[in-house]
């Protein structure tokens, strides 16, 4: 049986604050609802997320800002820290872990910079909200084995897939370098490349 993750609940102080902020950051609002003045339910939704945000009021006991590492995808992490600063996030520099494997909590054994070699999950940046519920941006350009179900292959943006497309064509192109003439069956290509990436399998050479 599937079991997806659908809903993560964030424990806010001002739901109007928390609302203006998200949605400031490009979160398409889902729903705002009140049963009363003493139950009401906000869902946002970051960008190309299959999952989504709750807060509101009784929704939670948990202790406004008790929320901490919450993970978000990006492909570019410098693009993003741009865009979330220019957004009013006021995100961290970006940073990779000292121990070179996910990161430790808090702010321990944070490396400034991306990770040296780029690596595919070994940078990061961070941000909170302003209640100080506790957000992380990971850097993944290429999954690992046995992450995504190989028979499958699926891009939750417009953006995902024109970013997919965009590496394809940049490796498409050094294939044809190495074989010293245009590949009429590019197409073919582009969807191997595609899909063996999003599942973590070897690429086409």
């Amino acid at each position: 049986m599937d079991m997806k993750l659908e809903v993560v609940v964030v424990p806010v102080s001002d739901v109007d604050r928390a609302k203006g902020f998200y949605t400031r950051l490009g979160w398409r609002l889902d729903a705002d609802v009140a049963a009363d003045e003493n139950f009401r339910v906000v869902q946002v939704t970051p960008p190309g997320s299959p999952a989504s945000v709750i807060f509101g009021t009784s929704v939670t006991s948990q202790t406004p800002g008790s929320a901490q590492g919450l993970h978000l995808i990006v492909d570019d992490i410098n693009a993003a820290h741009d865009q979330l600063k220019r957004l009013g996030a006021d995100p961290s520099e970006v940073f990779h872990d000292a121990g070179g494997v996910f990161h430790h909590g808090g702010t321990d054994a944070r490396v400034p910079g991306p990770d040296p070699q780029r690596t595919s999950y070994g940078s990061f940046l961070s941000f909170s909200d302003p209640d100080g519920n506790g957000w992380l941006l990971q850097e993944i350009t290429a999954r690992l084995p046995g992450r995504l179900d190989p028979a499958t292959t699926t891009f939750a943006s417009a953006e995902d897939l024109a970013n997919a497309l965009r590496r394809a064509a940049a490796a498409h192109g050094e294939h044809e370098a190495r074989i010293g003439a245009e590949d009429p069956n590019w197409p073919d290509w582009y969807a191997q490349y595609m899909v063996r990436e999003q599942a973590g399998t070897e690429l086409p050479s």
